[in-house]
């Protein structure tokens, strides 16, 4: 009995291994990228098309520390954002809406980081809570406004949660006390870390390649 659920168990594995490869996107090129060689970045604030006002500021302060690990020098977030409060530019839109030109002539950077937030908070669904945060981004060389990377990822709290034995009356009581508190405590701002640190770290599958300053440059990218 123990060999045959052995063997049950190594085949269902298997079956998962070849279900993962057979869904794995295709490898990003990274011609443009490699050519353009960029070293400075400037991380504009991100769009917001959730409901929650946090989401800018929580993403934004979130994406320059995996981008900087991954061995870029990063435009600091307070500096940016005072040079474009100085100069008129209060939104996010504004700020995504400058000319590609006009941003490497103010901030010399080679590239820009534009980020999404698709979905950001804590909602509940009938018996259970979920904290998740959705991103898309992409990267842009000023200099000639060619895209050289595009990606998306997300976190959430249902990676980690695990089932109540209280029963049905428990399961709501627990669901409706999570939105309760990770939306009193901003919980959303804990996973925008871990989101941006999965949409904009290096080397990660189909990623953002390894900076100059990275002990990892110029080698072929991660493979899963």
């Amino acid at each position: 009995m123990n060999k045959r659920r052995y063997a049950l168990a190594v085949l269902a594995l298997s079956l998962a291994w070849l279900g993962g490869c057979a869904t794995r996107a295709p490898a990003v090129d990274y011609t443009a990228f490699i050519k353009a060689r960029p070293a400075t970045l400037l991380v504009l604030p991100p769009l917001n098309e959730s409901p929650d006002v946090k989401a800018t500021p929580s993403l934004w302060a979130h994406a320059t520390r995996p981008l900087a690990e991954a061995g870029y020098y990063v435009l600091p977030v307070t500096l940016v954002d005072e040079t474009f409060r100085q100069n008129g530019v209060y939104s996010a839109n504004d700020a995504q809406d400058i000319p590609f030109a006009k941003l490497h002539e103010f901030f010399g950077a080679d590239a820009a980081v534009y980020i999404k937030v698709r979905q950001y908070g804590t909602s509940y669904v009938v018996i259970s809570s979920d904290t998740r945060v959705e991103v898309e981004g992409r990267v842009v060389d000023l200099r000639s406004g060619e895209l050289l990377w595009q990606g998306r990822a997300y976190a959430s709290s249902a990676e980690q949660q695990q089932q109540s034995q209280g029963g049905l009356i428990g399961l709501l009581v627990m669901a409706a006390l999570n939105q309760v508190i990770g939306t009193a405590t901003d919980a959303a701002y804990r996973y925008a870390g871990v989101a941006n640190a999965r949409l904009l770290g290096a080397p990660i599958y189909n990623g953002i390649l390894p900076g100059p300053r990275s002990p990892l440059a110029g080698r072929p990218p991660a493979v899963p």
